[in-house]
């Protein structure tokens, strides 16, 4: 499958981390919240007008703005 970025995956969508594209603090913030290369996430929802996207990774729900969503590349898993 073709790598994408985080913010243009639907609800139900799981997928792997492959890089953080940002740079500086946005990179160390997305990266401390546990959205490093490796991780499996799944797209639990996006608000009514799209910002934020929420998310489960590592066991918790994690809520992004769709600007922050922008800077990972993912792998979408299979169904």
């Amino acid at each position: 499958m073709s790598e994408t970025t985080l913010n243009l995956l639907e609800p139900g969508s799981k997928a792997k981390v492959i890089q953080i594209t940002g740079r500086g603090s946005a990179r160390r913030r997305i990266l401390d919240m546990g959205m490093v290369p490796g991780a499996e996430i799944e797209v639990i929802g996006k608000a009514p007008m799209g910002d934020p996207l929420e998310f489960l990774v590592k066991g918790y729900n994690l809520s992004l703005r769709k600007a922050e969503a922008e800077l990972i590349v993912v792998q979408p898993l299979g169904a």
